[in-house]
């Protein structure tokens, strides 16, 4: 009965920046209207009101396309750039509900896909531990995943404990830049040798890369596909070289 019940829901990985999404709505439609009102005083800021107010509905429902399909095809674009064994021991940086925390899982047979997040409700609707939970239950991969509360900046792991580090729209959070760079610094040191990071982000993403190559990896940015992603998603690959 359980299992049935189960089967009837599906999985919900949330709206991200649900708050900025928001705004851009309200205020694309405050600045129609006042298209509208300032076409009726004949005033010169009629067509700045109507094209800034297109504007911004167009870019909160790409956002909201992402959020509802576009980020599915994006994680699957990350996760194809490694070659997967199905042994591995994977870090997803700022889970969410699990978006790729899931699809790593998926991926493994006696590996093993760990989640560490603060969960913060600004970052994505309904972002929650619970939802995380029922979401790895929901997709069947729950007995190969552990969460755990924690911040990127400084991670219990010891060195070397994870073959993949996965991480998708989380980094730029962390608003001070030095923080933000011992985070990159903790997914350098945490890699195996031969492990692999692979993290997304629409903004900081060069900044991610220099510290990885400072840090001795192989580096490459990925330029983002303008069809799925909004805004646009740049993808930094890095390897750590194998042990002599």
């Amino acid at each position: 009965m359980e299992k049935a019940k189960r089967q009837t829901r599906r999985p919900n990985y949330g709206i991200d920046a649900p708050g900025v999404i928001r705004n851009m709505l309200v205020i694309g439609v405050a600045l129609l209207i006042a298209s509208g009102v300032a076409r009726n005083f004949r005033s010169s800021w009629q067509y700045t009101f109507l094209w800034t107010g297109i504007a911004l509905l167009a870019e909160s429902l790409l956002m909201l396309s992402y959020s509802r399909w576009g980020k599915l095809l994006h994680r699957e674009r990350m996760l194809k750039l490694h070659a997967w064994r199905g042994d591995e021991q994977v870090l997803d940086v700022g889970p969410g509900r699990g978006l790729l925390l899931v699809g790593a899982a998926k991926r493994l047979t006696t590996g093993r896909a760990t989640g560490i997040d603060i969960w913060n409700a600004a970052d994505l609707s309904g972002n929650a531990r619970e939802r995380t939970e029922e979401n790895l239950a929901l997709e069947e991969v729950a007995p190969r995943c552990v969460l755990m509360s924690e911040d990127a900046v400084k991670m219990s792991f010891p060195d070397a404990s994870f073959d993949v580090v996965v991480s998708n729209l989380c980094l730029h959070n962390i608003e001070d830049g030095a923080k933000r760079r011992r985070a990159v610094g903790e997914i350098a040191r945490v890699l195996k040798p031969g492990g692999k990071a692979i993290l997304s982000d629409f903004k900081k993403t060069g900044e991610y890369a220099r510290v990885l190559r400072e840090a001795g990896l192989e580096t490459r940015r990925r330029w983002p596909n303008l069809l799925t992603t909004f805004p646009p998603l740049t993808i930094v690959t890095a390897r750590k070289a194998e042990q002599p």
